[in-house]
Protein backbone atom coordinates (compact mmCIF):
# COMPACT_ATOMS: atom_id res chain seq x y z
CA UNK A 1 0.00 0.00 0.00
CA UNK A 2 1.41 3.39 -0.99
CA UNK A 3 1.68 6.04 1.71
CA UNK A 4 0.91 9.73 1.28
CA UNK A 5 4.01 11.85 1.97
CA UNK A 6 3.77 13.97 5.11
CA UNK A 7 3.57 17.71 4.51
CA UNK A 8 6.53 19.92 5.34
CA UNK A 9 6.23 23.46 6.61
CA UNK A 10 8.42 25.88 4.64
CA UNK A 11 6.70 28.84 6.35
CA UNK A 12 4.58 29.10 9.52
CA UNK A 13 1.51 29.79 7.37
CA UNK A 14 2.18 27.29 4.60
CA UNK A 15 2.16 23.52 4.17
CA UNK A 16 3.88 21.81 1.25
CA UNK A 17 3.33 18.24 0.07
CA UNK A 18 5.05 16.60 -2.91
CA UNK A 19 3.29 13.52 -4.30
CA UNK A 20 5.20 12.42 -7.37
CA UNK A 21 4.64 15.00 -10.11
CA UNK A 22 2.09 17.00 -8.07
CA UNK A 23 3.15 19.66 -5.56
CA UNK A 24 0.41 20.93 -3.25
CA UNK A 25 0.87 24.23 -1.41
CA UNK A 26 -1.69 24.88 1.31
CA UNK A 27 -2.25 28.25 2.95
CA UNK A 28 -2.63 27.29 6.59
CA UNK A 29 -3.55 30.09 8.97
CA UNK A 30 -7.31 29.74 9.12
CA UNK A 31 -7.56 31.83 12.30
CA UNK A 32 -6.67 34.91 10.27
CA UNK A 33 -8.59 33.87 7.18
CA UNK A 34 -5.24 32.82 5.69
CA UNK A 35 -4.06 36.41 5.73
CA UNK A 36 -0.76 36.80 3.94
CA UNK A 37 2.61 38.20 5.00
CA UNK A 38 5.60 39.42 2.96
CA UNK A 39 7.72 36.55 4.26
CA UNK A 40 5.14 34.13 2.84
CA UNK A 41 5.43 35.78 -0.59
CA UNK A 42 9.21 35.52 -0.53
CA UNK A 43 9.01 31.86 0.45
CA UNK A 44 6.55 31.16 -2.37
CA UNK A 45 8.98 32.75 -4.82
CA UNK A 46 11.76 30.45 -3.59
CA UNK A 47 9.54 27.38 -3.90
CA UNK A 48 8.59 28.32 -7.45
CA UNK A 49 12.21 28.82 -8.46
CA UNK A 50 13.27 25.51 -6.90
CA UNK A 51 10.56 23.21 -8.28
CA UNK A 52 11.71 19.65 -8.81
CA UNK A 53 12.23 18.94 -12.54
CA UNK A 54 9.63 16.15 -12.39
CA UNK A 55 6.93 18.43 -10.94
CA UNK A 56 4.23 18.86 -13.57
CA UNK A 57 1.33 20.31 -11.57
CA UNK A 58 1.25 22.73 -8.65
CA UNK A 59 -1.99 23.07 -6.68
CA UNK A 60 -2.38 26.12 -4.43
CA UNK A 61 -5.20 25.64 -1.92
CA UNK A 62 -6.14 26.66 1.61
CA UNK A 63 -7.26 25.17 4.89
CA UNK A 64 -10.31 26.66 6.58
CA UNK A 65 -13.41 28.31 5.13
CA UNK A 66 -11.56 31.03 3.19
CA UNK A 67 -8.84 30.92 0.55
CA UNK A 68 -7.29 34.21 1.72
CA UNK A 69 -8.75 37.44 3.05
CA UNK A 70 -5.74 39.41 1.85
CA UNK A 71 -2.85 41.09 3.64
CA UNK A 72 -2.48 40.52 7.37
CA UNK A 73 -4.06 43.59 8.99
CA UNK A 74 -1.67 43.52 11.97
CA UNK A 75 1.31 43.76 9.62
CA UNK A 76 -0.36 46.52 7.60
CA UNK A 77 -1.00 48.52 10.78
CA UNK A 78 2.53 48.02 12.05
CA UNK A 79 1.42 45.80 14.94
CA UNK A 80 3.45 42.81 13.73
CA UNK A 81 7.11 41.96 14.15
CA UNK A 82 7.08 40.82 10.52
CA UNK A 83 9.52 42.96 8.50
CA UNK A 84 8.18 44.71 5.45
CA UNK A 85 7.75 48.00 3.69
CA UNK A 86 9.04 51.10 5.50
CA UNK A 87 6.69 53.84 6.62
CA UNK A 88 5.69 55.76 3.49
CA UNK A 89 4.57 59.02 5.02
CA UNK A 90 7.13 61.72 4.25
CA UNK A 91 9.45 59.23 2.57
CA UNK A 92 12.63 60.35 0.89
CA UNK A 93 13.64 59.53 -2.68
CA UNK A 94 15.99 56.87 -1.30
CA UNK A 95 13.15 55.27 0.65
CA UNK A 96 10.93 55.35 -2.44
CA UNK A 97 13.56 53.41 -4.36
CA UNK A 98 13.78 50.87 -1.55
CA UNK A 99 9.99 50.46 -1.57
CA UNK A 100 10.04 49.96 -5.33
CA UNK A 101 12.74 47.29 -5.05
CA UNK A 102 10.94 45.52 -2.21
CA UNK A 103 7.63 45.39 -4.07
CA UNK A 104 9.48 43.94 -7.07
CA UNK A 105 10.60 41.01 -4.90
CA UNK A 106 7.03 40.44 -3.74
CA UNK A 107 5.75 40.56 -7.32
CA UNK A 108 8.12 37.73 -8.22
CA UNK A 109 6.30 35.44 -5.78
CA UNK A 110 3.11 35.88 -7.78
CA UNK A 111 4.60 36.00 -11.29
CA UNK A 112 6.51 32.76 -10.76
CA UNK A 113 3.40 30.55 -11.07
CA UNK A 114 2.80 31.47 -14.70
CA UNK A 115 6.48 31.01 -15.59
CA UNK A 116 7.40 27.60 -14.21
CA UNK A 117 7.52 24.40 -16.24
CA UNK A 118 4.51 23.12 -14.26
CA UNK A 119 0.81 23.92 -14.69
CA UNK A 120 -0.47 25.78 -11.62
CA UNK A 121 -4.04 25.39 -10.34
CA UNK A 122 -5.66 27.52 -7.63
CA UNK A 123 -8.41 25.86 -5.57
CA UNK A 124 -10.45 28.75 -4.21
CA UNK A 125 -13.17 28.61 -1.59
CA UNK A 126 -14.88 31.28 0.49
CA UNK A 127 -13.27 34.70 0.52
CA UNK A 128 -10.45 35.59 -1.88
CA UNK A 129 -9.82 39.28 -1.35
CA UNK A 130 -7.04 41.61 -2.48
CA UNK A 131 -3.77 39.69 -2.48
CA UNK A 132 -5.79 36.53 -1.94
CA UNK A 133 -7.46 37.05 -5.30
CA UNK A 134 -4.15 38.09 -6.86
CA UNK A 135 -2.54 34.81 -5.77
CA UNK A 136 -5.38 32.89 -7.41
CA UNK A 137 -5.04 35.02 -10.56
CA UNK A 138 -1.31 34.29 -10.63
CA UNK A 139 -2.03 30.61 -11.32
CA UNK A 140 -2.59 29.20 -14.78
CA UNK A 141 -6.02 27.80 -13.87
CA UNK A 142 -8.62 28.38 -11.18
CA UNK A 143 -11.33 26.07 -9.84
CA UNK A 144 -13.66 27.82 -7.41
CA UNK A 145 -16.37 26.71 -5.05
CA UNK A 146 -19.94 27.90 -5.39
CA UNK A 147 -19.49 29.88 -2.14
CA UNK A 148 -16.42 31.75 -3.41
CA UNK A 149 -16.42 35.53 -2.95
CA UNK A 150 -13.71 37.27 -4.98
CA UNK A 151 -12.97 40.96 -4.43
CA UNK A 152 -10.35 43.38 -5.74
CA UNK A 153 -11.14 46.13 -3.25
CA UNK A 154 -7.79 47.93 -2.94
CA UNK A 155 -8.73 51.07 -4.94
CA UNK A 156 -11.64 51.68 -2.57
CA UNK A 157 -9.15 51.70 0.32
CA UNK A 158 -6.87 54.22 -1.42
CA UNK A 159 -4.23 51.63 -2.39
CA UNK A 160 -3.60 49.52 -5.46
CA UNK A 161 -3.32 45.85 -6.47
CA UNK A 162 0.40 45.76 -7.24
CA UNK A 163 1.19 42.03 -7.27
CA UNK A 164 0.31 41.36 -10.90
CA UNK A 165 -3.45 41.33 -10.42
CA UNK A 166 -4.30 44.12 -12.86
CA UNK A 167 -2.54 42.42 -15.77
CA UNK A 168 -4.13 39.03 -15.19
CA UNK A 169 -7.58 40.43 -14.47
CA UNK A 170 -7.67 42.38 -17.76
CA UNK A 171 -6.34 39.38 -19.70
CA UNK A 172 -9.06 37.15 -18.27
CA UNK A 173 -12.17 39.35 -18.31
CA UNK A 174 -11.29 42.38 -20.46
CA UNK A 175 -10.72 46.02 -19.56
CA UNK A 176 -14.32 47.10 -18.95
CA UNK A 177 -15.21 44.20 -16.67
CA UNK A 178 -11.89 44.50 -14.80
CA UNK A 179 -12.49 48.23 -14.29
CA UNK A 180 -15.98 47.58 -12.98
CA UNK A 181 -14.74 44.92 -10.53
CA UNK A 182 -11.91 47.12 -9.21
CA UNK A 183 -13.78 50.43 -8.99
CA UNK A 184 -16.83 48.99 -7.23
CA UNK A 185 -14.98 46.50 -5.02
CA UNK A 186 -17.97 44.18 -5.33
CA UNK A 187 -17.90 40.45 -4.77
CA UNK A 188 -17.71 38.04 -7.69
CA UNK A 189 -19.27 34.71 -6.77
CA UNK A 190 -18.20 31.29 -7.99
CA UNK A 191 -20.80 30.84 -10.77
CA UNK A 192 -20.14 34.35 -12.11
CA UNK A 193 -16.38 33.80 -11.95
CA UNK A 194 -16.82 30.82 -14.27
CA UNK A 195 -19.18 32.71 -16.57
CA UNK A 196 -16.87 35.71 -17.10
CA UNK A 197 -13.64 33.69 -17.41
CA UNK A 198 -12.07 34.16 -13.98
CA UNK A 199 -12.39 30.43 -13.29
CA UNK A 200 -12.45 27.28 -15.38
CA UNK A 201 -15.05 25.56 -13.21
CA UNK A 202 -17.15 26.01 -10.07
CA UNK A 203 -18.13 23.12 -7.82
CA UNK A 204 -19.66 22.65 -4.34
CA UNK A 205 -17.06 23.42 -1.69
CA UNK A 206 -16.94 19.79 -0.57
CA UNK A 207 -15.90 18.72 -4.07
CA UNK A 208 -13.19 21.35 -4.60
CA UNK A 209 -10.13 19.23 -3.80
CA UNK A 210 -11.44 16.31 -5.84
CA UNK A 211 -12.11 18.56 -8.84
CA UNK A 212 -8.58 19.97 -8.66
CA UNK A 213 -7.10 16.51 -8.46
CA UNK A 214 -9.19 15.40 -11.46
CA UNK A 215 -7.89 18.37 -13.44
CA UNK A 216 -4.32 17.60 -12.37
CA UNK A 217 -4.73 13.98 -13.45
CA UNK A 218 -6.06 15.12 -16.84
CA UNK A 219 -2.96 17.30 -17.31
CA UNK A 220 -0.68 14.43 -16.28
CA UNK A 221 -2.31 12.15 -18.84
CA UNK A 222 -0.85 14.24 -21.66
CA UNK A 223 2.66 14.66 -23.06
CA UNK A 224 4.87 16.70 -20.69
CA UNK A 225 6.70 18.37 -23.57
CA UNK A 226 3.44 19.12 -25.38
CA UNK A 227 1.94 20.71 -22.27
CA UNK A 228 5.04 22.84 -21.69
CA UNK A 229 5.15 24.11 -25.27
CA UNK A 230 1.45 24.86 -25.62
CA UNK A 231 1.44 26.64 -22.24
CA UNK A 232 4.28 28.85 -23.42
CA UNK A 233 2.51 29.57 -26.71
CA UNK A 234 -0.76 30.49 -25.04
CA UNK A 235 1.02 32.87 -22.66
CA UNK A 236 2.82 34.62 -25.51
CA UNK A 237 -0.47 34.95 -27.41
CA UNK A 238 -1.70 37.55 -24.91
CA UNK A 239 0.94 40.07 -26.01
CA UNK A 240 2.32 38.94 -29.41
CA UNK A 241 1.02 40.22 -32.73
CA UNK A 242 -0.63 37.63 -35.03
CA UNK A 243 2.54 37.47 -37.12
CA UNK A 244 4.77 37.07 -34.06
CA UNK A 245 2.52 34.35 -32.68
CA UNK A 246 2.48 32.48 -35.97
CA UNK A 247 6.29 32.58 -36.03
CA UNK A 248 6.44 31.19 -32.50
CA UNK A 249 4.01 28.42 -33.43
CA UNK A 250 6.05 27.42 -36.49
CA UNK A 251 9.31 27.46 -34.56
CA UNK A 252 7.92 25.43 -31.68
CA UNK A 253 6.40 22.89 -34.07
CA UNK A 254 9.68 22.39 -35.91
CA UNK A 255 11.54 21.92 -32.62
CA UNK A 256 9.02 19.30 -31.51
CA UNK A 257 9.36 17.44 -34.83
CA UNK A 258 13.14 17.46 -34.43
CA UNK A 259 12.80 16.12 -30.88
CA UNK A 260 10.55 13.31 -32.10
CA UNK A 261 12.97 12.47 -34.89
CA UNK A 262 15.96 12.35 -32.52
CA UNK A 263 14.18 10.43 -29.75
CA UNK A 264 15.55 6.92 -29.17
CA UNK A 265 13.26 4.17 -30.40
Amino acid sequence: MSTVPLPVRPHPRLEMRQEGPILTLTLDHAASGNAQLPSLWLRLAEIGRDLRPDTRVVIIRANGPDFSRGIDSDWLAGRSAEPGLPELAGHTATQATAVNDEILEYQKAFAIWSRTHAVSIAAVQGEATGVGLQLALACDLRIVSTNTRMRMHQPGLGVLPVLGGTHMLVNLVGYSRALEICTTGREVGGPEATRIGLAALHVPVGELDEACRDLADAVLANSPSGIRVVSSLLRSATTASPEQQQYLERTAFVHMLEALRDAPE
